[in-house]
């Protein structure tokens, strides 16, 4: 569904993706991960035919999506400050978008309004930023395009609108199973969704994997100082920190039993790091010391 192979793209003589590649041949929840600047919005802008690649390719649906009218319908792109016409009210949001999208579920759409709460007769320009974002959620969701770009689609929103969001999510990918590209601050929010991370660093994929496998790394081990330091002799260490004569540290490891029993026999302390605090490890610029 999305080829994209030794891709570089830069604006001017400043790179934002270098020898990007990243193969997705089947509908998914795709959770894109990475640090602001990393080139996240302009890999998703590249995916939406906005941009034309400096050197590589990019296909979507088998095409190239630059200037393709073929692959662009079966394209939907929510920017996460999508505009909109300045006096569009809900009414136009609910007839453009049967206009640009095939596969619009006008019924559906509908449905979200109410979930949503969204006054009908305000123009949208006037809205709060969290009923903006529910309005992206609603182009973006009810457009049943076959790939379908969310860029920070929960910003704005509170808890509770957030859920509101998730269920919509699933609803509608089971409904209609797409590619969804997800991209999300709120990392352990959306996990559970999604059946892939890719995550970006420096303009290239770090990682491009299944979230189960994502969310068994990282390990925290805590306790005596020269046990610590025994166990974790030649493994990567992630962030470490020193309490008088106790220390902690993020290992670069799977939480396995191994790992429970290495921790059980040498008095440790263990638990699993979150896949956010993880992440923001592996994307540090500076090593840890020791």
């Amino acid at each position: 569904m999305i080829e994209i192979k030794n891709l570089t793209y830069g604006y001017k003589h400043t790179p934002v993706l270098t020898n990007f590649n990243l193969i997705e041949t089947e509908p998914s929840i795709i959770a894109l991960w990475g640090r602001n600047g990393t080139g996240k919005t302009t890999l998703m802008s590249l995916v939406a035919g906005h941009y034309k690649p400096n050197e590589g390719s990019i296909k979507v649906l088998g095409e190239e999506p630059y200037n393709n009218l073929n692959v662009l319908e079966n394209i939907c792109y929510i920017q996460e400050n999508h505009p909109f016409g300045h006096n569009w009210r809900i009414d136009d949001l609910l007839k453009y978008g049967r206009y640009f999208h095939p596969e619009w579920d006008q019924e559906f759409a509908e449905h979200l309004v109410q979930v949503f709460e969204l006054p009908m007769n305000k123009k949208i320009t006037k809205f709060s930023k969290g009923m903006k974002t529910a309005v992206q959620i609603i182009l973006g969701l009810a457009s049943n395009a076959k790939i379908t770009v969310l860029d920070e689609p929960t910003n704005g929103l509170d808890a509770v609108k957030r859920k509101l969001f998730y269920d919509a999510l699933l609803e509608s990918y089971e409904e209609n199973p797409r590619l969804i590209l997800l991209s999300t601050h709120h990392i352990e929010e959306i996990q559970p969704l999604c059946e892939t991370i890719v995550v970006v660093n420096d303009g290239k994929v770090l990682f491009h994997e299944q979230m189960d496998v994502m969310r068994e790394k990282g390990i925290i081990l805590s306790g005596n100082i020269d046990s610590i330091e025994h166990v974790t002799k030649n493994i990567s260490i992630l962030e470490s920190s020193k309490i008088s004569s106790t220390k902690k540290v993020m290992i670069d490891e799977l939480f396995t039993n191994e790992w429970k029993k290495i921790a059980e026999d040498h008095h440790l302390k263990i638990e699993k790091a979150t896949l956010q605090d993880y992440l923001i490890n592996k994307t540090k610029n500076k090593e840890v010391k020791r």
